[in-house]
C-alpha cells in the first residue's frame, strides 16, 4: 500500500495601482526599534499611528481568516496497520499528523506501508488546518512563535499548509490567556515569508499574478510563485548608505541596509517578481513591501510613506512600487532594504552593482 503526501502548491496574491500625493503633517521622531524587530512598549499599549498611504485592499489572510485553538491532544501510542490503510487514514483515525507519523517511523516517499506493520504514533497537540488558514493565524491562536511550529514540524519550502493537514503545536497544553497569547507572538519578516500564505486544498489550482489594479483578488486566493531567475538586482533608490548590514556599534543587528532618501522618492523593484506583502503590520518598518523573486530570493522595502502595489501583483525590475518616507521607527527619511535567499538575510551590497 502506498500513501503519497501531496506537495503543497506555492502561493501569493492580489493587485496594483497608484496613490495620489498628499501633505503629511509633521510628527515627533518615533522610538527606535528593538534589535529583534519587536515592537517597543507604549504608554497606551498601542502602536504609534503611521503616516502610510495604501490602496484599499483586503486585510492579510491571517487577519481575514483566523484560527481557533482547538488542537486535539494525542497520546503516544503504537498502531497496527490494517489492510487498506494509508498514512492519511491512520492520521484521521489517531488525530496525529501524517507527516509526523512518516518522520517518526523513518518513512520516505512513496511512503509504503503494509498490513501487520506496527507504527509509532508521536504524541502531542495536533491542529487541523482549515481552508484559508495561515501559519501566522495558527501561531497567534496558540500564543506560540510560528518559527517554533516550523521547527517542530520540520516544514520546508514553500511553507504552504494544506487543508486537512495536522500540524504539531509545540509547548504546554495549558492555554495562556488572550493577553498572554498576544504578547507571546510578534510578527516579523520571517513569519510573513514562511507563515503568511493561506492553506489550500490539494486539488486547488493557483491563479497567475495580476498586472493591474483592475482585478482585486481575495486574500485567500492562491497565486503562482515566480520561477524565473531574478538576474542582477538593481538599487531600489539612489542615496547614501546610512546603516550597513550586520551588527551595529550598539549590538543591534540590521538584516539589510538603510539608504538615505528624501521623502516621496520613488522606490523601484530590485528585480522582476510577485508582491507577497503590502502593509504596515511590522511597526518598526512602517510602510512595508515584500517581493518574491525566482530562485527563492526575496526583497524587502521598509519605511515607505506610500504603497503603490498590492499583494499578488507581478512587478518588473525598475518599476516604482512605493514612495520613500520616515514611517515606522526610522531615524530619518530613509529606505530599509533587505535581500533574502530563502530565510537567510544576505548583505544587499554583495548583490547590487558597484557605484
Amino acid at each position: 500500500m502506498t500513501n503519497r503526501i501531496p506537495l503543497a502548491l506555492p502561493l501569493a496574491i492580489a493587485l496594483a495601482g497608484c496613490i495620489p500625493s498628499v501633505e503629511r503633517p509633521a510628527r515627533p521622531a518615533p522610538p527606535r526599534s528593538d534589535p529583534s524587530g519587536a515592537r517597543p512598549p507604549f504608554e497606551d499599549g498601542q502602536r504609534p499611528a503611521e503616516d502610510v498611504d495604501q490602496l484599499p485592499a483586503p486585510p492579510p489572510a491571517w487577519e481575514s481568516r483566523g484560527a481557533v485553538a482547538d488542537a486535539r491532544e494525542v497520546a503516544e501510542q503504537s498502531y497496527l496497520v490494517r489492510s487498506g490503510d494509508s498514512l492519511r487514514a491512520i492520521a484521521e483515525r489517531t488525530g496525529a499528523g501524517s507527516e509526523a507519523i512518516a518522520r517518526t517511523n523513518g518513512l520516505s516517499a512513496p511512503f509504503v506501508i503494509y498490513a501487520g506493520q506496527r507504527l509509532r504514533i508521536p504524541g502531542g497537540r495536533y491542529h487541523l488546518v482549515r481552508s484559508g488558514q495561515t501559519g501566522i493565524a495558527i501561531a497567534r491562536a496558540y500564543g506560540v512563535q510560528w518559527s517554533n511550529i516550523v521547527a517542530a514540524n520540520d516544514l520546508d519550502e514553500p511553507y504552504i499548509l494544506r487543508t486537512g493537514q495536522r500540524i504539531l503545536i509545540p509547548g504546554d497544553a495549558a492555554m495562556p490567556s488572550a493577553a498572554e497569547r498576544a504578547a507571546a507572538f510578534q510578527l516579523d519578516i520571517d513569519d510573513i515569508l514562511t507563515g503568511g500564505e493561506p492553506a489550500i486544498a490539494e486539488n486547488q489550482a493557483p491563479v497567475r499574478p495580476v498586472a493591474t489594479a483592475r482585478r482585486v483578488l481575495p486574500a485567500t486566493a492562491a497565486v503562482v510563485a515566480p520561477s524565473s531567475s531574478p538576474g542582477r538586482f538593481i538599487w531600489p533608490v539612489e542615496g547614501r548608505i546610512v546603516s550597513r548590514f550586520g551588527a551595529g556599534a550598539s549590538g543591534e543587528r540590521n538584516n539589510g541596509i538603510k539608504i538615505a532618501a528624501p521623502i516621496e522618492t520613488p522606490v523601484k523593484a530590485a528585480a522582476d517578481g510577485t508582491v507577497a506583502y503590502v502593509g504596515d503590520g511590522i511597526a518598526a518598518l512602517g510602510g512595508l513591501i515584500i517581493v518574491r523573486h525566482g530562485e527563492n530570493w526575496t526583497s524587502v522595502y521598509g519605511h515607505a510613506s506610500k504603497l503603490m502595489v498590492q499583494r499578488g501583483q507581478a512587478v518588473k525590475k525598475g518599476q516604482t512600487i512605493a514612495l520613500s518616507g520616515d514611517t515606522g521607527f526610522a531615524d530619518r527619511p530613509e529606505l530599509h532594504f533587505e535581500l533574502r535567499k530563502g530565510r537567510t538575510p544576505v548583505d544587499p551590497a554583495s548583490q547590487l552593482p558597484r557605484r
